[in-house]
Order: structure tokens, then sequence, then C-alpha cells
């Protein structure tokens, strides 16, 4: 998402970079191609003119920052308004004082409003929360079945409509339900349509006033591009909404309704859906967002899927054998499996503050993570813990379990090698040794 206009502008600072002052007529050609890169990535042309204007007024008394040269006065404005365009800060989800909180998911069909509700339960079950998913959708028999293996699959419970016809008896019944087993969460995983329809709005109005949820939010596919704010409008001026939900945020879109639809309707963006897993679903951090947009990575994001894929206790032992230099390629697989928890490769590098315009053009072959841990698997414990007993007969054998060639033994071998020699120096302590290690992994 967003990496059309993340090299628009990245290409736009590279120009003014070193420049002198801004003077007035550098300013109007280098906001005309900032409006233009937004364009291009489908924001809508009146939230493009005023975002325009207030990056103008920003950057117009920027001779004065002295310590900052033209593109980074420039990016400092356009990060603050981007930030401000998407919502200024994150917006938690409501959770309600006492009882049972009940959520509402709105859309269209194929937003992926029944994932979305999986996914939502699965994160709300990772907070020790019980979880009631209602399948309110009687126009589409799929989509029950589908809430119920999503139940199975997040540990959460799914209230069996089936063969129930009335969808405002469902969710009656499903609240009432709730309520009376105290659960913490309920969410209604409401009917959806091609188009926003008179008979769908009347539907989910009516099941709004039902329920009284204390969040209604509006699942967005955020590959529809501006249709998504039109969608927002209408929904909200005929049942209103608290926020919205956008989906596959890890797209190819061009992302314009994500910086739209905040602008244009005044909603909050909750939750972002950035991959097809269960897991998948983040907050919507608008200031890391914007920073990512710019290309200046994403570190607390990164810091957070990390907390999320490793426990407590295996971070700690992970870092007491680092300081004792203990590493060997059992380490290396174990990393390499909490990595791969934290999701794809080439999204984890980009939240690296710097790495993000490096990895444009680069083939990262995730493939290369399975190879590297089936290698592994294929040596006996003993040569995982002794490496240097692998000579010729035994990289021909572990190749053939690992179905791999033996140059890609003797790659991973000498990769190993280079890792290895880095953490010992990171082991003889000090800065020094630290910032050794540094220097090396950043020019390696």
């Amino acid at each position: 998402m967003f990496e059309g206009l993340r090299d628009r502008l990245g290409a736009i600072f590279r120009d003014i970079r070193g420049k002198g002052a801004l003077g007035e007529k550098e300013v109007d050609a280098v906001l005309r191609e900032i409006r233009l890169a937004l364009l291009e990535a489908d924001v809508n042309f009146r939230v493009a003119r005023d975002f325009i204007g207030k990056v103008r007024g920003a950057v117009a008394g920027a001779e004065r920052a002295i310590h900052l040269d033209p593109s980074q006065q420039v990016v400092k404005a356009v990060h603050a308004e981007l930030t401000e365009l998407m919502g200024r800060r994150g917006a938690a989800l409501e959770r309600a004082p006492a009882g049972t909180t009940v959520v509402m998911l709105v859309g269209l069909q194929g937003s992926g409003k029944t994932t979305t509700a999986g996914k939502l339960a699965l994160r709300l079950r990772g907070k020790g929360l019980r979880v009631l998913l209602v399948p309110a959708d009687v126009a589409r028999p799929a989509a029950i079945a589908q809430l119920k293996r999503l139940a199975e699959q997040t540990g959460a419970d799914a209230f069996d409509s089936e063969g129930m016809k009335d969808p405002l008896a469902i969710a009656a019944q499903a609240l009432e339900r709730a309520r009376r087993e105290h659960y913490d969460y309920c969410v209604l995983d409401s009917a959806g349509r091609m188009h926003a329809d008179d008979g769908l709005m009347e539907e989910l109005r009516r099941m709004k006033e039902l329920a009284r949820p204390h969040e209604t939010l509006l699942v967005a596919d955020a590959m529809t591009g501006q249709e998504a704010v039109g969608l927002g409008e209408a929904f909200q001026r005929k049942i209103g909404l608290t926020g919205v939900v956008f989906t596959k945020l890890d797209g190819d879109a061009r992302g314009g309704a994500a910086l739209s639809l905040r602008a244009v309707t005044g909603l909050p963006i909750k939750l972002a859906g950035v991959g097809e897993k269960l897991d998948a679903l983040e907050d919507f951090h608008p200031d890391r967002m914007a920073s990512r947009i710019l290309g200046m990575g994403d570190v607390l994001s990164l810091i957070e899927k990390a907390e999320a894929a490793i426990a407590p206790g295996d971070a700690q032992e992970m870092a007491q054998s680092l300081q004792k230099g203990v590493f060997t390629l059992e380490t290396m697989r174990d990393q390499i499996a909490r990595m791969r928890k934290m999701g794809p490769l080439t999204d984890l590098l980009s939240m690296v503050p710097g790495l993000g315009p490096r990895l444009r053009g680069m083939d990262l072959d995730e493939k290369e993570l399975t190879r590297t841990v089936a290698i592994i698997d294929s040596m006996t414990p003993g040569e995982r813990r002794r490496p240097e007993v692998i000579k010729g007969s035994r990289r021909r054998r572990i190749a053939l379990g690992s179905g791999t060639q033996v140059q890609d033994v003797n790659r991973l071998l000498r990769q190993f090698t280079q890792m290895q020699k880095v953490m010992r120096q990171f082991s003889k302590g000090g800065k020094q040794g630290k910032l050794r290690m540094m220097r090396q992994m950043l020019n390696s």
C-alpha cells in the first residue's frame, strides 16, 4: 500500500535535497508535484487541494528553520499534514464500562466483513476476552459456515443461527445470550449487498436500533479507491458509523481511499487488515502510517510485532545466549521461525528507517527462508551444534535430505559463519563491540 505515492514523494524530495532556501517559485513547483502525486494515488481532489494549502502555509516560514535543508523542511510539513489528514492519533476500539461490548460490522459484499470478524475475535481472545461471533448475514448462507470455522480457529464462540431467516431475530437472541453468559464482546456480522441499496440500509438501521452497538464499523476494501469514500458517506448518512476498518491495506492499491475517507466523513480509521492470515489485523496509527508513506520506517510497529511474536521467556533466553556468545544453527533456525511469525520479510524491512528506498527493485525471496530451515532440519543435532564437522559427504546428505543443492548448503554455512563472528563481537561487551556489530550488519 502507498508504494506509488511513496516513490513519487521520495523522488520529489531527492530533487530538492541540497538546494538553498526555497523561494516562492520553488515552493510552487514542489507543491504542484506533490499535488499530482496525491491525485495519482487516488486521493479526493478536494482533499488534495486542502492538503496542499496547509503544507504551503507550513513551508512558507521554512527559511527560518536554518538547521534543516529544504527537503527536510518539506518532509516535516508533509508528515505533519499527512498525520493530521489520517486522524492525528489512533482511535482505539470502544469498550463498554460494564457488561457486553457490542460491535456491529457493516459494508458491501466482498469487503471482508466475515474475515474481519474472525480477525477481531482472535485479537480480542489474545487479550483474554470472551467473544461471541454472530452470523446475521442470511443473504449469504456460506457466511454462517465461514463464521463458525473462524470461531473454531480463534477460540471464540459462534451463535447458531442455522435455519433462522430473520437477521433481527438472530441479533436479538444472540445479544440476549451474550449478556446472559457474560461475554466481553459480541460481534455482529451483518448482511452485505453488491450495492448500498435502500433495502440493505433499512435492515442495518433496524438492526442497529435493536442492538445499540458501542461500535458500528464500516469494513471497506482499500482497493476500491474513491468508491470507498462515497460508500462511507452513504453508510454514515443512513445508519451512522463510529469508525472504519480498511481491509487489503497490504495490496497494490494506490491508497487514496485511506487518505481521503477520514477527511471527507470525519470517521476515524480504527483498524487495518494487512494480510490474509487471521493475525493480520492492526491498530491504525496515523503518525506511523505517515512515516511509512514518506519512507521513514515504523520502528514502533516493528517492536510491537516482535513483542507479539516472541514470548518474554524466549526473548530473555535469546538475549542471554547472545551475551554468552552462544549462536548455533539451532539458534538461527529459531530466530527465522520467530521472524516469520511477524509477517512478510519485505514488510518488516520496510519498517526499518532508511531501508525502504533501498528495498525498491530488490527480489526478497521468502522461499529462501524455507530452504534455509529445511537445510538446518536435515542436519543431525550434533551437526547443528558443531557445523565445523560438516564436510563433503555430510553436505551431500544434507542437500539430498532438504531437496536442495550442495551449493545451497555451502552458502548457508558461510552465512552462518559470518553471523557467528558478528554475535561473538557483540558478546565481548562494551559500546565499541556493539558499534562494530551494527556497522557490519549495515554494510552486509
